[in-house]
């Protein structure tokens, strides 16, 4: 299984938004590239931990490429928004791509390329090496399935296989 983690504003419809696409095999929700250890929601909503909430995303590249799932991202943000999605803001809802492994790098960056033309403003959409991802609690897995009226920024029309 490939593997890459998205950040994409709120993780719940990330999540849920990733779930519908065929070749995804597991995903979860948590805390990526920050500074603090074992973080809490509680303490990467005050700002302080230099945490994204994003979406981990096991895959069969068998079935599904990485430039399909780096498609399907583009969609669901607005990548030229520093640290914003939706009615959501702070630094834990900037928009990000976390990487695995190193030859993914040179796709995430053409795919960001063709994306920036659709755009005046720059994209400013962090794509960096992931150092670190801490397991969201385990209320916030699979959120919008327990809870199909919860918030989310993610077209609901696109949250459905």
């Amino acid at each position: 299984m490939k593997k890459i983690i998205f950040a994409g504003g709120c993780f719940w419809g990330v999540e849920m938004y990733f779930n519908t696409i065929t070749g995804v095999i597991n995903t979860k929700v948590g805390y990526a590239n920050g500074h603090t250890e074992n973080p809490t929601y509680e303490q990467v909503c005050k700002n302080g931990t230099g945490f994204a909430e994003a979406c981990y995303i096991e895959y069969d590249e068998n079935v599904v490429k990485i430039e399909n799932l780096l498609d399907a991202y583009w969609k669901v943000v607005d990548p030229t928004i520093k640290d914003r999605q939706g009615h959501d803001a702070g630094t834990q809802y900037r928009t990000g791509i976390y990487y695995e492994d190193e030859t993914d790098l040179d796709i995430i960056l053409k795919s960001k390329d063709a994306e920036q033309e659709k755009y005046e403003d720059p994209i400013v959409t962090e794509i960096l090496p992931l150092s670190n991802f801490y397991n969201a609690e385990q209320y916030h897995q699979k959120y919008l399935d327990k809870n199909p009226t919860g918030y989310c920024h993610i077209p609901r029309e696109l949250l459905k296989k």
